[in-house]
Protein backbone atom coordinates (compact mmCIF):
# COMPACT_ATOMS: atom_id res chain seq x y z
CA UNK A 1 0.00 0.00 0.00
CA UNK A 2 1.19 3.39 -0.75
CA UNK A 3 2.70 5.24 1.85
CA UNK A 4 0.66 8.68 2.88
CA UNK A 5 2.50 11.79 4.83
CA UNK A 6 1.64 11.59 8.38
CA UNK A 7 -1.12 14.37 9.14
CA UNK A 8 0.99 17.51 10.46
CA UNK A 9 0.54 21.43 9.92
CA UNK A 10 3.64 20.72 7.36
CA UNK A 11 1.74 18.07 5.51
CA UNK A 12 -1.34 20.13 5.46
CA UNK A 13 0.32 23.14 3.95
CA UNK A 14 2.83 21.36 1.42
CA UNK A 15 3.27 22.58 -2.20
CA UNK A 16 2.17 19.65 -4.63
CA UNK A 17 5.08 17.39 -5.30
CA UNK A 18 4.05 14.31 -7.93
CA UNK A 19 4.09 10.85 -6.22
CA UNK A 20 7.25 9.20 -8.08
CA UNK A 21 7.15 5.95 -9.20
CA UNK A 22 7.97 1.91 -7.39
CA UNK A 23 11.14 0.47 -8.51
CA UNK A 24 10.40 -1.91 -11.21
CA UNK A 25 13.07 -4.35 -12.89
CA UNK A 26 16.67 -4.41 -12.45
CA UNK A 27 18.73 -1.45 -12.77
CA UNK A 28 22.20 0.61 -12.49
CA UNK A 29 23.72 3.53 -11.40
CA UNK A 30 26.82 5.05 -10.78
CA UNK A 31 25.30 5.59 -6.94
CA UNK A 32 22.41 4.60 -5.27
CA UNK A 33 21.25 6.17 -2.47
CA UNK A 34 18.96 4.76 0.06
CA UNK A 35 16.62 7.49 1.79
CA UNK A 36 14.97 10.88 0.47
CA UNK A 37 15.59 12.68 3.65
CA UNK A 38 17.79 15.82 3.39
CA UNK A 39 21.10 14.06 3.55
CA UNK A 40 20.45 11.73 0.60
CA UNK A 41 18.61 14.32 -1.30
CA UNK A 42 21.60 16.93 -0.92
CA UNK A 43 23.81 13.94 -1.86
CA UNK A 44 22.11 12.72 -5.22
CA UNK A 45 21.71 16.36 -6.36
CA UNK A 46 25.05 17.01 -5.51
CA UNK A 47 26.70 13.77 -6.99
CA UNK A 48 23.85 14.50 -10.54
CA UNK A 49 25.67 18.08 -10.81
CA UNK A 50 29.21 16.28 -10.63
CA UNK A 51 28.62 14.12 -13.58
CA UNK A 52 27.54 10.73 -11.67
CA UNK A 53 23.96 8.92 -12.30
CA UNK A 54 22.16 8.66 -9.31
CA UNK A 55 19.29 6.63 -8.14
CA UNK A 56 17.89 7.31 -4.91
CA UNK A 57 15.40 5.00 -3.26
CA UNK A 58 12.92 6.00 -0.75
CA UNK A 59 10.91 3.67 1.46
CA UNK A 60 7.78 5.89 1.69
CA UNK A 61 7.57 9.60 0.07
CA UNK A 62 9.73 12.17 -0.03
CA UNK A 63 10.56 14.10 3.54
CA UNK A 64 8.38 11.66 5.00
CA UNK A 65 10.61 11.30 8.43
CA UNK A 66 12.55 13.74 10.34
CA UNK A 67 12.91 16.13 7.27
CA UNK A 68 9.28 16.80 6.81
CA UNK A 69 8.26 17.21 10.45
CA UNK A 70 10.77 18.51 12.35
CA UNK A 71 10.74 22.40 13.94
CA UNK A 72 12.20 24.43 10.71
CA UNK A 73 14.96 25.53 13.02
CA UNK A 74 18.15 26.11 11.16
CA UNK A 75 20.77 25.90 13.80
CA UNK A 76 24.17 27.16 13.14
CA UNK A 77 27.39 24.92 14.22
CA UNK A 78 27.28 21.60 16.25
CA UNK A 79 26.13 20.47 19.40
CA UNK A 80 29.07 21.26 20.61
CA UNK A 81 30.27 24.77 21.10
CA UNK A 82 33.96 26.05 20.71
CA UNK A 83 35.25 25.37 24.29
CA UNK A 84 33.92 21.98 24.10
CA UNK A 85 36.09 21.12 20.54
CA UNK A 86 38.77 23.23 21.01
CA UNK A 87 39.23 20.47 25.09
CA UNK A 88 38.50 17.53 23.46
CA UNK A 89 40.00 18.00 19.83
CA UNK A 90 42.56 20.94 19.86
CA UNK A 91 42.59 24.44 18.34
CA UNK A 92 43.25 23.59 14.58
CA UNK A 93 40.96 20.78 14.46
CA UNK A 94 38.06 22.67 16.25
CA UNK A 95 38.75 26.16 14.11
CA UNK A 96 38.86 23.90 10.73
CA UNK A 97 35.46 21.81 11.97
CA UNK A 98 34.01 25.27 13.34
CA UNK A 99 34.75 27.01 10.07
CA UNK A 100 32.97 23.86 8.47
CA UNK A 101 29.93 23.18 10.20
CA UNK A 102 28.73 27.50 10.19
CA UNK A 103 29.33 27.18 6.12
CA UNK A 104 26.19 24.73 6.29
CA UNK A 105 23.84 27.98 6.75
CA UNK A 106 25.33 29.43 3.68
CA UNK A 107 24.47 25.81 1.63
CA UNK A 108 21.28 25.76 2.52
CA UNK A 109 20.26 29.41 1.69
CA UNK A 110 22.02 29.07 -1.67
CA UNK A 111 20.13 25.91 -2.66
CA UNK A 112 16.96 27.75 -1.56
CA UNK A 113 17.95 30.61 -3.98
CA UNK A 114 19.61 28.39 -7.08
CA UNK A 115 16.65 26.39 -7.26
CA UNK A 116 13.59 28.85 -6.19
CA UNK A 117 12.41 26.80 -3.43
CA UNK A 118 9.59 28.58 -2.00
CA UNK A 119 9.76 27.03 1.63
CA UNK A 120 9.29 30.21 3.63
CA UNK A 121 12.66 31.36 4.44
CA UNK A 122 13.14 33.53 7.42
CA UNK A 123 16.44 34.87 9.47
CA UNK A 124 18.01 34.66 12.80
CA UNK A 125 17.93 32.30 15.66
CA UNK A 126 17.78 32.93 20.10
CA UNK A 127 19.05 30.81 21.89
CA UNK A 128 17.25 31.60 25.14
CA UNK A 129 18.87 31.45 28.56
CA UNK A 130 16.60 29.72 31.29
CA UNK A 131 19.10 30.31 34.05
CA UNK A 132 21.94 33.38 34.51
CA UNK A 133 24.83 30.55 34.74
CA UNK A 134 23.26 29.66 31.33
CA UNK A 135 23.66 32.98 30.09
CA UNK A 136 27.84 33.42 31.57
CA UNK A 137 28.18 30.29 29.60
CA UNK A 138 26.58 31.48 26.18
CA UNK A 139 29.42 34.46 26.79
CA UNK A 140 32.40 32.73 27.34
CA UNK A 141 31.03 30.61 24.78
CA UNK A 142 30.99 33.90 22.26
CA UNK A 143 34.12 34.62 23.38
CA UNK A 144 35.99 31.53 22.33
CA UNK A 145 33.99 31.44 18.99
CA UNK A 146 34.79 35.16 18.02
CA UNK A 147 38.92 34.69 19.44
CA UNK A 148 39.00 31.10 16.93
CA UNK A 149 37.12 32.19 13.78
CA UNK A 150 35.61 35.44 13.91
CA UNK A 151 31.76 35.39 14.62
CA UNK A 152 30.04 38.30 13.08
CA UNK A 153 26.95 36.77 13.20
CA UNK A 154 26.31 36.40 17.16
CA UNK A 155 25.60 38.99 19.57
CA UNK A 156 24.59 38.38 23.11
CA UNK A 157 21.55 39.88 24.77
CA UNK A 158 21.26 40.70 28.01
CA UNK A 159 18.12 39.59 30.45
CA UNK A 160 16.85 43.42 29.67
CA UNK A 161 16.90 43.04 26.04
CA UNK A 162 15.08 39.69 25.38
CA UNK A 163 11.77 41.12 24.98
CA UNK A 164 13.45 42.05 21.37
CA UNK A 165 13.14 37.90 20.50
CA UNK A 166 10.27 36.64 22.52
CA UNK A 167 7.56 37.44 24.93
CA UNK A 168 7.95 34.98 27.84
CA UNK A 169 8.76 35.43 31.53
CA UNK A 170 11.35 32.75 31.72
CA UNK A 171 14.19 33.56 30.05
CA UNK A 172 17.56 36.07 31.45
CA UNK A 173 19.13 36.91 28.52
CA UNK A 174 20.36 34.68 25.71
CA UNK A 175 22.39 34.35 22.13
CA UNK A 176 21.31 35.74 19.08
CA UNK A 177 22.82 34.46 15.85
CA UNK A 178 21.49 36.30 12.62
CA UNK A 179 23.26 33.04 10.11
CA UNK A 180 20.57 31.21 11.95
CA UNK A 181 16.66 30.87 11.10
CA UNK A 182 13.83 29.01 10.14
CA UNK A 183 11.61 27.57 7.21
CA UNK A 184 8.88 25.32 6.46
CA UNK A 185 11.04 21.57 6.20
CA UNK A 186 8.57 19.60 4.42
CA UNK A 187 8.67 22.63 1.42
CA UNK A 188 12.44 22.79 1.36
CA UNK A 189 12.87 18.66 0.94
CA UNK A 190 10.40 18.92 -1.87
CA UNK A 191 11.80 22.11 -3.14
CA UNK A 192 15.55 19.53 -3.10
CA UNK A 193 13.41 16.41 -4.67
CA UNK A 194 12.62 18.71 -7.45
CA UNK A 195 16.29 20.03 -8.05
CA UNK A 196 17.42 16.43 -8.10
CA UNK A 197 15.10 15.59 -10.60
CA UNK A 198 16.03 18.38 -12.97
CA UNK A 199 19.51 17.58 -12.14
CA UNK A 200 18.93 13.68 -13.91
CA UNK A 201 18.34 11.98 -10.85
CA UNK A 202 15.98 8.74 -10.55
CA UNK A 203 14.00 9.09 -7.58
CA UNK A 204 11.43 6.30 -6.74
CA UNK A 205 9.31 6.29 -3.74
CA UNK A 206 7.46 3.61 -1.76
CA UNK A 207 10.65 1.29 -2.83
CA UNK A 208 11.97 0.20 0.56
CA UNK A 209 15.71 -1.36 0.25
CA UNK A 210 15.45 -4.93 2.41
CA UNK A 211 18.98 -5.43 1.80
CA UNK A 212 22.25 -3.65 0.53
CA UNK A 213 24.55 -6.45 -0.84
CA UNK A 214 28.23 -5.21 -0.81
CA UNK A 215 31.37 -6.98 -3.26
CA UNK A 216 33.14 -4.99 -6.40
CA UNK A 217 29.38 -3.71 -6.80
CA UNK A 218 26.53 -2.82 -4.28
CA UNK A 219 23.34 -4.15 -4.64
CA UNK A 220 20.08 -2.71 -3.23
CA UNK A 221 17.25 -5.01 -2.86
CA UNK A 222 13.81 -3.97 -3.25
CA UNK A 223 10.58 -6.40 -3.59
CA UNK A 224 11.42 -7.60 -6.53
CA UNK A 225 13.53 -4.89 -7.92
CA UNK A 226 17.73 -3.82 -7.66
CA UNK A 227 19.72 -1.29 -8.35
CA UNK A 228 23.27 -2.46 -8.54
CA UNK A 229 25.80 0.72 -8.34
CA UNK A 230 29.22 1.32 -7.43
CA UNK A 231 28.48 3.39 -4.58
CA UNK A 232 25.96 3.28 -1.89
CA UNK A 233 25.14 6.16 0.65
CA UNK A 234 23.10 5.17 3.97
CA UNK A 235 21.02 8.27 4.66
CA UNK A 236 17.91 7.06 6.41
CA UNK A 237 18.95 8.44 10.01
CA UNK A 238 16.94 6.28 12.74
CA UNK A 239 16.13 3.56 10.26
CA UNK A 240 19.52 2.88 9.45
CA UNK A 241 20.39 0.29 11.76
CA UNK A 242 17.97 -1.94 9.12
CA UNK A 243 20.43 -2.05 7.08
CA UNK A 244 23.70 -1.64 9.34
CA UNK A 245 23.62 -3.02 12.87
CA UNK A 246 26.86 -1.25 13.48
CA UNK A 247 25.74 1.90 12.62
CA UNK A 248 22.12 1.24 14.21
CA UNK A 249 24.09 0.65 17.50
CA UNK A 250 25.94 4.52 17.61
CA UNK A 251 22.31 6.34 17.65
CA UNK A 252 18.84 6.17 19.71
CA UNK A 253 15.82 7.16 18.31
CA UNK A 254 14.24 9.93 20.05
CA UNK A 255 10.70 10.78 20.16
CA UNK A 256 9.99 14.41 19.17
CA UNK A 257 6.38 16.06 19.07
CA UNK A 258 4.89 19.40 17.99
CA UNK A 259 2.12 21.49 17.70
CA UNK A 260 0.90 24.47 15.59
CA UNK A 261 -1.79 26.75 16.97
CA UNK A 262 -4.35 28.27 14.78
CA UNK A 263 -3.44 31.65 12.94
CA UNK A 264 -2.85 34.12 15.62
CA UNK A 265 -3.51 37.43 13.35
CA UNK A 266 -0.06 39.75 12.35
CA UNK A 267 -0.51 41.59 15.72
CA UNK A 268 -0.83 38.91 18.20
CA UNK A 269 1.91 37.12 16.10
CA UNK A 270 4.50 39.78 16.01
CA UNK A 271 3.91 40.42 19.74
CA UNK A 272 5.00 37.41 20.96
CA UNK A 273 8.28 36.86 18.56
CA UNK A 274 9.62 40.90 17.48
CA UNK A 275 11.93 39.62 15.34
CA UNK A 276 10.37 36.76 13.88
CA UNK A 277 13.34 34.82 14.20
CA UNK A 278 13.46 30.84 15.71
CA UNK A 279 14.06 30.23 19.32
CA UNK A 280 15.36 27.31 21.30
CA UNK A 281 15.58 27.48 25.20
CA UNK A 282 19.10 26.38 26.86
CA UNK A 283 17.40 23.63 29.09
CA UNK A 284 18.64 19.91 28.05
CA UNK A 285 15.41 19.13 27.46
CA UNK A 286 14.42 22.18 25.53
CA UNK A 287 11.26 23.89 24.08
CA UNK A 288 11.34 25.38 20.63
CA UNK A 289 9.61 27.68 18.67
CA UNK A 290 8.69 29.71 15.78
CA UNK A 291 6.24 31.57 13.34
CA UNK A 292 4.60 30.12 10.67
CA UNK A 293 4.02 31.88 7.64
CA UNK A 294 0.38 32.71 8.21
CA UNK A 295 1.25 33.26 11.60
CA UNK A 296 0.72 30.23 13.60
CA UNK A 297 3.04 29.25 16.54
CA UNK A 298 4.99 26.21 15.41
CA UNK A 299 5.78 24.72 19.22
CA UNK A 300 8.02 22.05 20.10
CA UNK A 301 8.66 20.71 23.73
CA UNK A 302 8.33 17.92 26.23
CA UNK A 303 10.03 14.81 27.62
CA UNK A 304 9.37 11.52 26.31
CA UNK A 305 11.72 8.60 25.87
CA UNK A 306 9.57 5.65 24.70
CA UNK A 307 8.71 5.41 21.00
CA UNK A 308 4.47 4.88 21.70
CA UNK A 309 3.41 9.03 20.99
CA UNK A 310 0.69 9.67 23.93
CA UNK A 311 -2.45 9.24 23.30
CA UNK A 312 -3.11 12.71 22.83
CA UNK A 313 -0.36 15.25 21.45
CA UNK A 314 -2.07 18.21 21.92
CA UNK A 315 -2.44 17.80 25.14
CA UNK A 316 0.86 16.77 25.73
CA UNK A 317 2.87 19.76 24.72
CA UNK A 318 0.20 22.14 25.33
CA UNK A 319 1.49 22.32 29.34
CA UNK A 320 4.95 23.33 27.77
CA UNK A 321 3.76 26.33 25.67
CA UNK A 322 1.60 27.66 28.20
CA UNK A 323 4.30 27.77 30.56
CA UNK A 324 6.60 29.56 28.14
CA UNK A 325 3.56 31.75 26.74
CA UNK A 326 0.98 32.26 29.58
CA UNK A 327 -0.91 34.73 27.60
CA UNK A 328 -1.79 31.95 24.91
CA UNK A 329 -3.82 29.90 27.71
CA UNK A 330 -6.18 27.94 26.12
CA UNK A 331 -5.22 28.87 22.81
CA UNK A 332 -6.92 26.53 20.05
CA UNK A 333 -4.03 23.83 18.38
CA UNK A 334 -5.43 22.90 15.04
CA UNK A 335 -2.18 20.39 14.03
CA UNK A 336 -0.49 18.25 16.50
CA UNK A 337 2.35 15.80 15.32
CA UNK A 338 5.39 13.20 15.88
CA UNK A 339 8.47 11.85 14.83
CA UNK A 340 11.52 10.34 15.39
CA UNK A 341 15.15 11.91 15.31
CA UNK A 342 18.31 10.24 15.73
CA UNK A 343 20.86 11.25 18.81
CA UNK A 344 24.27 10.24 18.97
CA UNK A 345 25.52 9.79 22.40
CA UNK A 346 27.78 12.75 22.34
CA UNK A 347 24.96 14.60 20.49
CA UNK A 348 27.88 14.83 17.30
CA UNK A 349 26.64 13.33 13.68
CA UNK A 350 27.85 10.19 12.27
CA UNK A 351 29.77 10.50 8.83
CA UNK A 352 32.10 7.26 7.51
CA UNK A 353 32.90 4.91 4.73
CA UNK A 354 32.60 1.15 4.94
CA UNK A 355 34.32 0.11 1.63
CA UNK A 356 31.83 1.25 -1.56
CA UNK A 357 29.62 2.53 1.26
CA UNK A 358 29.08 5.92 2.88
CA UNK A 359 26.54 6.92 5.59
CA UNK A 360 25.33 9.67 7.40
CA UNK A 361 22.78 10.04 10.32
CA UNK A 362 22.79 11.31 14.16
CA UNK A 363 22.21 14.76 13.20
CA UNK A 364 21.42 15.53 17.10
CA UNK A 365 18.73 18.33 16.38
CA UNK A 366 21.10 20.29 13.80
CA UNK A 367 19.86 18.63 10.85
CA UNK A 368 18.38 21.11 8.89
CA UNK A 369 21.61 23.07 7.87
CA UNK A 370 24.32 20.07 8.35
CA UNK A 371 22.47 17.43 6.32
CA UNK A 372 22.49 19.56 3.34
CA UNK A 373 26.55 20.67 4.33
CA UNK A 374 26.91 16.58 4.36
CA UNK A 375 24.90 15.46 1.08
CA UNK A 376 27.67 18.00 -0.69
CA UNK A 377 30.57 16.16 1.58
CA UNK A 378 29.24 12.86 0.59
CA UNK A 379 29.21 13.13 -3.08
CA UNK A 380 32.63 15.23 -2.95
CA UNK A 381 34.23 12.09 -0.89
CA UNK A 382 32.81 9.72 -4.06
CA UNK A 383 34.77 12.05 -6.38
CA UNK A 384 38.02 11.94 -4.32
CA UNK A 385 37.98 15.34 -2.54
CA UNK A 386 37.48 14.20 0.90
CA UNK A 387 38.66 17.02 2.85
CA UNK A 388 35.33 18.14 4.34
CA UNK A 389 33.96 14.77 4.70
CA UNK A 390 36.91 13.53 6.24
CA UNK A 391 37.11 16.55 8.90
CA UNK A 392 33.75 15.68 10.36
CA UNK A 393 33.89 11.33 9.90
CA UNK A 394 36.77 12.96 12.38
CA UNK A 395 34.71 13.12 15.11
CA UNK A 396 34.54 11.39 18.27
CA UNK A 397 31.85 8.56 18.71
CA UNK A 398 30.66 5.37 20.57
CA UNK A 399 28.20 3.07 20.97
CA UNK A 400 24.99 3.09 23.04
CA UNK A 401 25.99 1.20 25.98
CA UNK A 402 24.23 -1.93 27.18
CA UNK A 403 23.59 -3.89 24.10
CA UNK A 404 19.60 -4.76 22.10
CA UNK A 405 18.31 -5.03 25.60
CA UNK A 406 19.85 -2.52 27.72
CA UNK A 407 20.75 0.53 25.66
CA UNK A 408 17.44 1.98 25.32
CA UNK A 409 16.51 1.59 29.24
CA UNK A 410 19.92 2.97 29.85
CA UNK A 411 18.94 5.97 27.57
CA UNK A 412 16.12 6.76 29.22
CA UNK A 413 17.44 6.84 32.79
CA UNK A 414 20.30 9.28 31.07
CA UNK A 415 17.73 11.37 29.67
CA UNK A 416 15.77 11.23 33.53
CA UNK A 417 19.03 12.79 35.27
CA UNK A 418 19.52 15.25 32.69
CA UNK A 419 15.86 16.45 32.77
CA UNK A 420 16.26 17.04 36.47
CA UNK A 421 19.27 18.75 36.28
CA UNK A 422 16.94 21.31 34.33
CA UNK A 423 14.81 21.72 37.11
CA UNK A 424 17.41 22.53 39.53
Amino acid sequence: MAAAYPPSYYAASAKPFPRQPVLEGDLAADLVVVGGGYTGLSTALHAAERGLSVILLEARRIGWGASGRNGGQMIPGLRWGAKELVAALGEGRARELLLLANSAAGKVRGRIARHAIACDLRHGHFTAAVKPAHLDAMKRELEELDRLVGYPDGRIVEPGGVGEFVASPLYHGGFFDAGGGHLHPLNYALGLAEAALAAGVRVFEDSPVTALERGSKVVARTAGSTVTAAYAVLATDTEIGELDAAQGRMTMPVANYNVATAPLGAEQAAALLPANAAVADSKFVLNYYRLSADNRLIFGGGEKYTPAPPPDVAGFVRPYLERVFPQLAGVAITHAWGGMVGVSLNRLPRLGRDGNMLYAHGWSGHGVLLTTLAGELLADALAGEGRGFDLLASLPGRPFPGGPLLRHPLYVLGMAWFALKDRL
